[in-house]
């Protein structure tokens, strides 16, 4: 099949590798991306395995929590432009979806849009989302949310750049005080900053492990030098490489952000403060949005935009 440049740029923003390296990848998958990216991982020529901070869309992330810290939720809704994503109208609009979703008991996205729009309850949120749609003339999507609880303890929020990335932290504690809350918050802006994609190593699947073991070996074949090694010396490589991808994507695994000695993990800063105040604190999961995470944005010229804005 015919690759287009379109692919190939989008490949080479999704991996960093060179273009007539995306170009190859994807001749030889039959412009399958998923696979392309696999490719270019065992050719050990990607620098990242998903799409980088090119991909996004605009809108917000908001999170709300009940006052007693028990419960809470974090909402993406997203517009087309950022000055939408700016508006008070469209903000007021979301903390009014958040609001919604902090006490519905929708199971998914779909059930959320079918209920009765709490303000007014003629309406559905899909038909109040619409009406918001004509009045802010752009399109605009309530994409996810989810709701957190914990009672024997509290909840931490944190929004980031103005809602661009909202976390919620679950954190099981016998002591609620000012330290034990402003640890939460720290750990909430290490998911924010670091992005975590679990809590711990034993979140982490076999079939996870088996995977990146099998594109660490065809990396490792695919190099003249390293594939001459002994098979014992191969195998503690890959060992050694899973170890330090898990602590980066492992948030009680990856190195505390603040840590005064530059080593000091999550865990072992957790564990801290809980020595400190004598307390037992366990963090149990995290919600982390970004908005846009996946979805592309649409490419638009900046001086037409700022045009259509003010209806010339």
């Amino acid at each position: 099949m015919a690759i287009t440049a379109a692919q190939v740029k989008e490949l080479r923003e999704m991996t960093g590798a060179g273009m007539m390296d995306c170009k190859k990848a994807l001749t030889a998958t039959e412009g399958d991306m998923d696979k392309a990216v696999e490719f270019l991982r065992e050719k050990g020529l990607a620098t990242a395995q998903k799409k980088a901070s090119r991909i996004a869309a605009e809108g917000l992330c908001k999170t709300l929590v009940t006052e007693d810290g028990k419960k809470a939720v974090v909402v993406e809704v997203n517009a087309e432009t950022d000055f939408v994503a700016k508006n008070e109208k469209f903000q007021g609009y979301v903390a009014d979806v958040a609001a919604q979703a902090l006490n519905t008991t929708a199971a998914d996205i779909d059930a959320f849009l079918a209920e009765a729009w709490a303000l007014d309850t003629t309406k559905t949120v899909k038909e109040a989302l619409a009406a918001q749609i004509a009045v802010i003339g752009e399109n605009m999507n309530i994409r996810r949310f989810a709701q957190v609880e914990e009672q024997n303890g509290f909840i931490a929020s944190y929004t980031h750049m103005g809602g661009k990335i909202g976390v919620l932290v679950d954190v099981e504690t016998d002591v609620v005080n000012d330290a034990v809350k402003e640890m939460a918050k720290n750990v909430a802006m290490q998911i924010a900053a670091l992005k975590p994609q679990y809590t711990s190593d034993k979140e982490v699947s076999a079939e996870y492990i088996e995977h990146e073991k099998e594109i660490l070996m065809a990396q490792i074949q695919n190099d003249p030098k390293e594939s001459q090694k002994p098979a014992k010396v191969i195998e503690g490589m890959i060992t050694g490489r899973i170890k330090k991808e898990l602590k980066e994507i492992c948030l009680l695994d990856q190195t505390y952000v603040k840590a005064e000695d530059g080593k000091q993990s999550v865990a072992k800063y957790v564990e801290q403060v809980a020595k400190e105040n004598g307390a037992k604190i366990q963090i149990k999961g995290f919600v982390r949005y970004e908005t846009g995470d996946g979805l592309e944005k649409k490419e638009e010229n900046f001086a037409e935009e700022v045009a259509k804005q003010m209806g010339k």
